[in-house]
């Protein structure tokens, strides 16, 4: 009798279990989508950006813009990017920006990226114009030609100013010399120290990358 009972009870319990699993699925799993490179590019230079490393976000896009499988919209929409960017205020590359643009518009004509880069091209070219008029004027100090060889990308002869004069450049430029690669927290640099506050609020004591290895 209790042997019987035993043996009921198991079997209520595999009825149990089994209307209680879900039926097995006829149709296929869901598809997995893997972002394109194009899109993961985008989209990390975009967090960058947001992040305030425009120079770190400007060289994921020229590795982007390299990449021969992209389309011609696709290719323009980065070289775009990569315009409004070089010409930011913390992009320091107004040169480049009208390269970009020129390039947009002279290879990729009919795509959307080009009527944009039209729009954009003469305020880049009037910033151009206007760091180089502050480096032709006399009157211009030490620390306004060094910001003016910031913007137009030469940055090399901006530090040779800096280094040669004790400029003391405002933090947001420190802090691009820094992203860029020319100011290091390394142990061993020799020379000037500059104070730098990063984005997120850290203190960083940085000294040229080149000085003292």
């Amino acid at each position: 009798m209790i042997r019987l009972s035993l043996a009921a009870a198991a079997s209520a319990l595999v009825l149990a279990a089994c209307a209680t699993q879900a039926p097995p699925s006829d149709g296929p799993a869901p598809a997995v989508v893997v972002p394109s490179q194009y899109e993961l590019g985008l989209s990390t230079a975009t967090e960058l950006k947001t992040a305030g490393n425009v120079p770190a976000a400007i060289q994921r896009l020229m590795q982007l813009a390299g990449d021969p499988e992209l389309t011609s919209e696709q290719k323009a929409d980065v070289l775009y990017e990569l315009g409004v960017l070089s010409m930011s205020p913390t992009g320091y590359d107004l040169p480049g920006a009208v390269g970009y643009f020129d390039e947009v518009i002279a290879n990729h004509p009919n795509t959307d990226a080009a009527r944009r880069a039209k729009a954009k091209l003469p305020e880049a070219r009037a910033q151009l114009e206007a760091m180089n008029a502050v480096l032709a004027s006399a009157d211009a100090t030490h620390t306004e030609r060094f910001n003016a060889l910031m913007k137009l990308g030469r940055h090399l002869d901006a530090i040779d100013l800096m280094t040669q004069y004790d400029i003391q450049p405002d933090n947001e430029v420190k802090l691009a010399m820094y992203q860029i690669g020319y100011l290091c927290d390394e142990t061993g640099l020799t020379g000037q120290t500059y104070t730098v506050a990063d984005r997120d609020g850290t203190s960083r004591r940085l000294r040229f990358c080149d000085y003292g290895k």
